[in-house]
């Protein structure tokens, strides 16, 4: 670990958590009124870019139009790619006291048709023109045969002249609107579904207080600059891409550009060139891709990057800033926080951690036997979700019990208050009775070959309990060279594979993580419990 850097010059928010006492209807409001109608905020690849006055129109247009199909307090299903489109339809929906539920259009039939069936949506907006050219045709058949499908472009067709004037009119009172009277600020603000990286996703119902309080929070880091202009590639259906990505600059007046999908890595570096933007989040996958497109001067107005979702590797640190000259800085979070529990920032960063907590967030460790140091994160504050939906209870949100969130992951937390993430409760494999990391285990392997993309998981053993099997990308893989860097670094054989399998290409999910369900089928494809065992 090296390079504590404490920088607390100038004049660092606090976090108040009265700031979150409100909808986030009226958080947009807020900033309406606080810089101005006329400011430009938003922008996609369209060059059709919304001022506040605009977005706030468009909002109560279509949101007067869909509360005609729709009561207060539905859960919508809204199935968009990152644009402009999304932000009005998001509040829209809020705007008439609806509940967006944002998903995951990379997911598949069966896992949507789950996710609606537990949040008991009936309706899901989507757009022609989005569906066409995502060549998602077989999908919407699917979906229309259990849920009603909603295209905007008809939706906005249907939309008389009058009711335009009336729309208006409307948004110039737009406080009076049932988003701002009639809505709490502990009712559902939004429901996102858990990745699926451990099985079936639950929906996770986020208050507008939660999603709110992420916000101030991380303002609350003092990252940000006044002048700050956002880029936003990572989805809004990930709880990453929504609340800092999206939300978070359009009620603190910082405008953003929204881009449809992180995979495209030659086409976003100039885009973030001709946005001029300054702050953007990614994953360490996708920041290794627009790293390695970009040109120099493509990123010559970026000041913080800012990455989490998964590992960041060296490698991607070291193209950072051998070829932009900049650090990038590593966060950590979860879908049921909101999502930000912890990050780095220029204030204040450690290599090998995620960060110290963001104000307000209480913790817990829990031991795990058989580790000596560190244990299970627990925690609780004010950006912790009000709970779970699940197809076994479709509708009843399921609290967390007394507010604490159980994250999975296996932590040390230094003197300094910073956390590293040692792998996942679930992601340990227990071998000759020793407690094994998956993840320090990768960690291993990408120090033998940190150019490639490397997965370790477990099967059954009946000897040893469990076996450690490698998936990568490194063609020429074999045990050698990891044998002989863990006696050179003096690791035990029991944490390293005894099995390697190539693939041209790790599974991944459409957030950017590591899709470790299709990783263990791949495993348990190349390798069976009683081939384990012979060996």
């Amino acid at each position: 670990m090296t390079d504590i850097s404490r920088n607390t010059a100038g004049n660092t928010p606090a976090f108040e958590p009265q700031d979150c006492n409100r909808t986030l209807f009226s958080a947009l409001l807020d900033a309406v009124k606080r810089y101005g109608g006329k400011t430009q905020i938003l922008d996609d690849p369209d060059k059709n870019p919304l001022t506040y006055d605009r977005l706030l129109l468009g909002a109560t247009v279509l949101g007067r139009a869909i509360a005609k199909i729709s009561k207060p307090g539905e859960k919508i299903g809204v199935l968009l790619p990152n644009g402009n489109g999304v932000a009005v339809t998001f509040f829209a929906l809020h705007a008439f006291g609806r509940v967006p539920a944002m998903l995951n259009f990379t997911s598949g039939a069966r896992v949507l048709l789950g996710a609606c069936e537990a949040a008991k949506i009936t309706t899901i907006l989507t757009a022609h023109r989005f569906i066409k050219l995502a060549e998602l045709e077989p999908l919407a058949e699917e979906l229309s045969k259990k849920v009603n499908m909603v295209y905007l472009e008809d939706v906005r067709e249907n939309i008389s002249p009058g009711a335009k004037l009336s729309g208006a009119v409307l948004s110039r009172m737009a406080r009076m609107l049932p988003g701002a009277r009639k809505v709490s600020p502990d009712d559902p603000g939004v429901v996102l579904f858990t990745s699926g990286t451990e099985g079936s996703p639950k929906g996770v119902v986020l208050s507008h207080r939660n999603v709110l309080s992420n916000c101030f929070q991380c303002m609350a880091t003092g990252a940000f600059e006044d002048d700050d202009r956002f880029f936003t590639a990572l989805p809004v259906f990930h709880s990453f891409g929504l609340t800092p990505g999206m939300i978070l600059p359009l009620i603190s007046g910082r405008p953003v550009f929204l881009y449809p999908s992180p995979l495209h890595y030659k086409m976003i570096p100039p885009l973030i060139k001709r946005a001029r933007a300054s702050v953007m989040f990614g994953t360490d996958t996708f920041a290794a891709g627009w790293g390695r497109a970009a040109s120099p001067e493509d990123f010559t107005s970026l000041r913080l990057v800012v990455l989490g979702a998964e590992r960041v590797r060296k490698k991607t640190r070291e193209l950072w800033r051998d070829k932009f000259g900049m650090d990038i800085f590593e966060g950590y979070g979860a879908t049921e926080t909101a999502p930000v529990i912890a990050v780095n920032t220029p204030r204040g960063a450690k290599d090998g951690t995620v960060g110290p907590f963001l104000p307000d967030i209480e913790y817990e460790i829990e031991p795990v036997p058989g580790l000596e140091t560190g244990g299970r994160l627990k925690v609780r504050g004010p950006n912790v979700m009000s709970g779970y939906l699940t197809v076994e209870n479709p509708g009843e949100i399921l609290p967390p019990e007394g507010g604490w969130h159980d994250t999975g992951d296996i932590v040390e937390i230094d003197g300094d208050g910073y956390i590293a993430i040692k792998g996942r409760a679930k992601r340990f494999a227990k071998i000759g009775g020793e407690m094994v990391s998956l993840a320090a285990v990768e960690a291993y392997v990408a120090s033998v070959w940190p150019d490639n993309a490397h997965a370790v998981v477990a099967v059954e053993d009946v000897r040893k309990g469990e076996r450690l099997v490698l998936i990568t990308d490194h063609e020429a893989a074999s045990r050698a060279p990891i044998c002989a860097w863990a006696k050179a670094h003096h690791v035990s054989e029991l944490q390293l594979p005894k099995h390697i399998v190539f693939v041209e290409a790790l599974p991944v999910l459409g957030t950017g993580k590591l899709d470790y369900v299709a990783i263990n089928h791949l495993a348990q494809q190349n390798i069976s419990p009683l081939r384990a065992a012979a060996e």
